[in-house]
């Protein structure tokens, strides 16, 4: 074999010849597996998919496609899954998930408290009439005007992140005649079993004050010491799309650590523990999600005993689901444009189906090689599944929506696909790449739509284009 033909063969795993071991070949490929779809989505008799009782067609027809369609009733449901949960305890939405001014009033409403990460997510938040002292603003590199801003809206919590920030934020303090409150995050040393580029809390990344350098104990001093700083408590996050439980009760014990030793190096007693967020979701039939009665559970368990151990008080545990809450709670329209059968070779083909977005609207396939779903929403068919993989629109190899999935062999342009699972991180982290405007976002609620977010029209992209 020539050298070039051995090195195209060896990339060739990397394209993926078959479909992933987890993925299994339905016996019908109409059939809709629940656990990956928002509560009230159905399939009518003639086929078409529903959302909350409303036709995905008429979604279509009315807000175009790609559309993100929410069921509100669901992401509602789950907001109030986590209050009762972790009753006693503060449960923030983590914004960055997705947030617009209707999902933070849905929050409040529903019991729940807010984190933003921006300025641009704290203007959501005060449009929204989020009550300031409901609200925790995290960054790793705020700037002077946003802290500015969080003092004078009176913001319940802001988790400072590095040396500079507790200076500039006890001289704004100061020049306003208030004191901060504040969360010290901290850096718990531990791997979670997640993407690189979603774990958090080991050593070499942005976010936090080390406790194993000491850099987090010297943080606490600095607080502490300070009157126009008033430390609350310590925060950790270990990551994103967690399974178990394992690495939060590991960061509950090195936090509590910390959190007994300022206690004796400073005499200040910490009232709060925040163990973050990143609880997974069920992207695909290999996810297996914990409900969050048994998160809070197994992470109250684990907090009560190390207490126990260290002889002290049991703080008030705050934890900052985003994922868990909104991810399940929203698919994404697409209509087919193309449909391609590739040869890869021994007989085996893929068939390549191009959808009307992408990675505008979803880059997690590129970023972190997610896998999703995806299932024929506006019919019936009666053909036999085909190995299929969902692409976008845009001039890159790497642009893909869904992998590996089985879909009818006769899916054809005009027709509608759905993809679960979409509801975080796909509109907060979508862009206008090639020039494509974002999609809309609608809830569905007992048979009523109400859009969200308007998608985007060329207007609003050239809006910005000075000549």
């Amino acid at each position: 074999m020539r050298t070039d033909e051995a090195a195209a063969d060896a990339a060739a795993p990397r394209h993926g010849r078959g479909h992933p071991a987890w993925l299994r070949t339905p016996a019908d490929a109409n059939s809709l597996l629940t656990a990956l779809w928002p509560a009230n989505v159905r399939r009518a008799p003639d086929g078409e998919l529903e959302v909350a009782g409303v036709p995905v067609q008429r979604l279509a027809r009315r807000h175009g496609t790609p559309v993100f369609v929410v069921d509100e009733d669901d992401f509602r449901s789950r907001a109030r899954a986590f209050r009762d949960a972790f009753a006693g305890g503060t449960v923030f939405y983590a914004g960055k998930a997705f947030l617009c001014v209707a999902v933070a009033r849905w929050v409040v409403e529903e019991g729940l408290s807010l984190d933003v990460c921006s300025g641009g997510e704290l203007a959501v938040a005060e449009r929204a009439g989020v009550p300031p002292q409901r609200i925790a603003f995290h960054g790793n590199n705020k700037s002077v005007p946003e802290l500015a801003r969080a003092l004078e809206l009176g913001v319940g919590r802001i988790v400072v992140d590095s040396s500079a920030e507790i200076t500039r934020l006890a001289a704004l303090a100061r020049d306003r005649g208030v004191v901060a409150p504040v969360l010290l995050r901290v850096t718990a040393g531990v791997e979670a079993h997640t993407h690189t580029h979603i774990a958090t809390a080991h050593e070499d990344q942005k976010f936090g004050f080390s406790i194993t350098a000491g850099d987090a104990l010297a943080a606490a001093r600095v607080v502490a010491a300070d009157p126009a700083l008033r430390l609350l408590g310590l925060h950790s996050h270990i990551g994103s799309q967690i399974f178990d439980t394992a690495g939060f009760e590991l960061a509950a014990r090195r936090v509590l650590g910390l959190h007994a030793q300022i206690a004796v190096d400073t005499g200040h007693i910490c009232s709060e523990l925040g163990l973050g967020g990143g609880f997974g979701i069920a992207y695909t039939t290999r996810d297996d999600p914990q409900a969050p009665a048994h998160l809070a559970a197994e992470l109250g368990a684990a907090v009560s005993s190390e207490c126990r151990s260290l002889g002290i008080d049991v703080p008030q545990l705050s934890v900052e689901p985003g994922r868990a809450i909104a991810g399940p709670s929203t698919c994404t329209l697409y209509e087919v444009g193309t449909v391609k059968r590739v040869p890869l070779g021994g007989g085996a083909t893929r068939t390549y189906v191009g959808v009307d977005g992408g990675m505008s609207d979803n880059i997690r396939a590129a970023l972190y090689a997610a896998d999703y779903s995806c299932t024929l929403a506006s019919r019936r068919s009666q053909a036999a599944p085909v190995l299929a993989r969902v692409v976008g629109k845009h001039c890159e190899s790497g642009d893909v929506v869904v992998r590996d999935e089985y879909l009818p062999g006769d899916v054809t342009a005009g027709d509608l696909l759905a993809v679960p699972g979409t509801g975080a991180y796909c509109r907060s982290l979508a862009s206008n790449y090639n020039h494509v405007p974002r999609p809309g976002v609608v809830a569905v609620r007992a048979g009523r739509v109400r859009l969200l977010v308007r998608p985007e029209t060329e207007d609003d992209l050239l809006r910005l284009d000075v000549e």
